[in-house]
């Protein structure tokens, strides 16, 4: 596995944004967490976390409760070593309730390509089954 360090470029700074769609999309904490610096922090929502640890407990938590799971992620815009990403995702409930969460995440990263900050600005809205666009 190749890591994408900064300073990013357009291409370096793409290809970044799919290795965390790619990588959230497995709904694997443990991996998911493992792009994070140790003291990374968070903003999710109203939610504030500092370390992977913290993180990879957080993700556990999420994904037992948002089941069916898929994001799609889009580059929004770079510098050296920052980038902003337009996100929206799916998933359900336990009583089988769809939602369709959209946001924006602004992610810093530290010379080594982990990423040190991410703040999340996340709307869920109920969706019907048969509106969902990521299936």
């Amino acid at each position: 596995m190749i890591t994408i360090v900064p300073p990013f470029t357009a291409e370096s700074a793409a290809a970044k944004v799919r290795a965390a769609e790619e990588a959230w999309n497995t709904r694997d904490p443990e991996r998911v967490a493992l792009a994070y610096t140790l003291d990374s922090e968070w903003r999710n929502r109203t939610t504030f976390l500092k370390g992977r640890d913290e993180i990879q407990t957080f993700l556990k938590d999420k994904w037992s409760r948002e089941h069916g799971y898929l994001l799609k992620k889009t580059l929004w815009a770079f510098t050296d070593n920052r980038i902003a990403v337009r996100f929206e995702y799916e998933w359900h409930d336990d009583g089988g309730q769809w939602f369709r969460s959209h946001g924006n995440e602004m992610w810093e990263f530290d010379e080594d390509g982990l990423m040190q900050k991410r703040f999340a600005s996340i709307n869920d809205e109920p969706i019907a089954e048969q509106a969902r666009r990521l299936a």
